[in-house]
């Protein structure tokens, strides 16, 4: 049996080398499964479990390619070369691929975002829910739903995308953003009232989020070539043809946004109630300067004159 095996061995070598290789190459994906079972299973921390997860997957991939290169050039020598005339065989086909799989490491290493980070990218929003070689699978934001609400779908987006356009990112080194509150105030009320109660709300409700971000914000300034900004609530007047506009500017974290705005909008609103009058919001109007005269004497001739 041995002897007819080492026959056939030498009469076929093409086909021994590839059923060999394909063993080599399975001996590491059994590895690797195994490994990652074992992983999974050990480590308690989510966050570490996951970065191990993507680890050991991409050591996979580089442990099948040097199998494939030494194993078919009989030379780790030759790697550079192997990879060269490898390259260049498959560039235009797998293009949209290889640029993946380059995202991928780009997003490794550069960091530029990670599982957990809301982004917008392409022109999609969402929250980053997993990354593999591939794709970049977010859990989106916004499209038919007000504000920053998940919309249910799950979008898979190739990696490639973080070479062709911008990615913004919400949470990555200062998880914080502006945003505005508009109160439109009727004139003849009492504005300074008015002032003193959107302030002393924003101060009130708000003081969590400024004092948060206080430590974020000096990283931000001292990592980055940005100017000095105020973080505390800010409070500006505009005068309208209807009304005059309290904006407020406040900073809030990114995932609370619809929520604060909503607690605003109803503790503003009580108070101004409780001013009986003071103080009336401001809707738009409509100003009738002069309604014109009929003589009807004298369409009464233009009549009699027609008949």
């Amino acid at each position: 049996m041995l002897e007819e095996l080492n026959n056939w061995i030498t009469a076929h070598p093409i086909s021994t080398n590839i059923l060999k290789y394909l063993v080599w190459i399975l001996l590491v994906f059994i590895l690797i499964t195994w490994l990652r079972k074992a992983l999974k299973k050990n480590l308690p921390n989510n966050t570490v479990k996951y970065k191990t997860q993507k680890a050991v997957e991409i050591i996979g991939y580089i442990l099948v390619v040097l199998v494939t290169i030494t194993y078919f050039t009989g030379s780790i020598k030759d790697f550079g070369l192997a990879v060269g005339l490898l390259t260049a065989g498959i560039t235009i086909t797998l293009q949209e691929i290889i640029l993946s799989i380059a995202g991928s490491f780009y997003i490794f290493f550069v960091k530029v975002y990670k599982p957990g980070d809301r982004i917008e990218i392409n022109g999609i929003k969402g929250d980053v829910i997993d990354i593999d070689s591939i794709y970049t699978t977010m859990m989106e934001i916004g499209e038919w739903i007000s504000s920053d609400n998940y919309s249910g779908r799950i979008v898979k987006l190739s990696n490639a995308f973080v070479f062709k356009g911008p990615v913004y990112n919400y949470s990555q080194d200062f998880p914080f953003v502006w945003d505005e509150f508009n109160l439109p105030i009727r004139y003849g009320s009492d504005i300074e009232l008015a002032k003193s109660i959107v302030i002393s709300i924003a101060q009130e409700r708000l003081s969590e989020y400024v004092q948060a971000s206080l430590a974020d914000w000096k990283e931000v300034v001292s990592k980055y070539y940005i100017e000095d900004a105020q973080v505390d609530p800010t409070l500006a007047i505009t005068l309208t043809d209807n009304w005059i506009q309290l904006n407020l500017r406040y900073i809030v974290d990114y995932k609370k946004r619809r929520f604060t705005k909503n607690i605003l909008h109803q503790e503003i609103g009580k108070k101004i109630e409780e001013t009986k009058g003071k103080v009336l919001l401001a809707s738009a109007t409509f100003e009738i300067v002069k309604i014109p005269t009929v003589d009807w004497n004298n369409v009464d001739k233009q009549e009699d004159s027609l008949k």
